[in-house]
């Protein structure tokens, strides 16, 4: 069977941690997203990154804030890539009691689209 390459325009399969645990307490300390994606900035496609690549986080693995929420996108290309640093993201998720939900995050219709 080929394999089934994805259009550039479909959104990307992503997986959201949110900063709250199952019983609705936020998660300390405050920085955790952040921390959590500077640990895997390392993770990126071939060639990506340039000279400053320590200096950015991954695109599989980025911080956000949801609705007043701390998070993290996690796109679903680091399990291709790296699957133990994939496990390692979810397992952080699950040890901590902290919430998962299933999306993607779309482009703003008002932002200027890239050429």
């Amino acid at each position: 069977m080929a394999d089934i390459i994805p259009s550039p325009d479909a959104p990307a399969k992503e997986f959201f941690i949110q900063g709250i645990t199952s019983d609705g307490r936020q998660f300390r300390p405050s920085d955790w997203a952040e921390r959590l994606c500077g640990v895997m900035s390392c993770f990126r496609p071939e060639g990506a990154g340039g000279r400053n690549a320590h200096l950015q986080y991954s695109p599989y693995v980025r911080p956000v804030l949801l609705n007043g929420v701390r998070s993290v996108v996690v796109n679903e290309e680091l399990r291709q890539i790296e699957p133990l640093a994939y496990h390692f993201v979810v397992n952080f998720a699950k040890d901590n009691d902290l919430q998962i939900l299933q999306g993607c995050l779309l482009p703003d219709a008002d932002a200027p689209k890239s050429t």
